[in-house]
């Protein structure tokens, strides 16, 4: 009965983390997100940005990069939880 549990389910359960680690590391961009800190730092310097818009921008992206790496750290350590 394990070695049929074996055969027939490892490989769907594998399939299902590997989908999970891509689709974590893809909701979780950190490289995507640290262009968007340089980007609002840009447009602040350029004058495109007021400080006030810049302030809110930063500080959301600060936290999402935080999110991230503590995600990215989860994912390297093989310790992924998932909350409801």
């Amino acid at each position: 009965m394990f070695v049929l549990d074996d055969l027939l389910f490892q490989p769907f359960v594998n399939i299902l983390d590997a989908i999970h680690t891509i689709a974590l590391d893809e909701l979780y961009d950190l490289e995507g997100l640290e262009d968007e800190r340089k980007e609002n730092q840009l447009l602040y310097e350029l004058g495109e940005r007021s400080e006030e818009e810049y302030l809110e921008r930063k500080e959301v992206l600060e936290e999402e990069i935080e999110i991230a790496r503590e995600v990215h750290e989860q994912l390297r350590s093989g310790r992924v939880e998932v909350k409801r």
